[in-house]
């Protein structure tokens, strides 16, 4: 089982970037997906996510209203578009998938992508 993300870069604040995360090996039709990040210094956290019926996306509070997860099931995809980006959002993007019924948290995540850099530039 892979995820693969891509997208990340650099950007001026105010700017938008839009991550990629693509599953392979298996199927996760009853997996939700989502996004984490870290910034140096700090504890991975939680940024958004999907069920796995490609509904209720749900945020965390510092990206709510500038974050939009969202996912082509075909593809076995998920995107998160980013945009009004500032300094505070320069961390390294991981997705992340896990079965139904447990919350966004590290602990409970069953795969993890190679993360991504995200570097917003004031």
């Amino acid at each position: 089982v892979q995820l693969q993300a891509s997208g990340g870069g650099l950007v001026q604040a105010g700017g938008s970037l839009r991550l990629s995360c693509a599953a392979s090996g298996r199927t996760f039709g009853r997996y939700g997906m989502g996004w984490f990040r870290q910034a140096p210094g700090k504890e991975r956290e939680f940024v958004a996510a999907l069920r796995w019926t490609g509904d209720s996306p749900s945020y965390a509070d510092s990206v709510k209203g500038r974050f939009t997860i969202s996912r082509d099931a075909a593809k076995n995809t998920v995107y998160l578009q980013m945009n009004s980006l500032n300094r505070e959002d320069t961390a390294v993007y991981y997705c992340a998938a896990k079965g139904p019924g447990s919350p966004w948290s590290s602990r409970f995540i069953e795969y993890w992508g190679q993360g991504t850099q995200v570097t917003v530039s004031s």
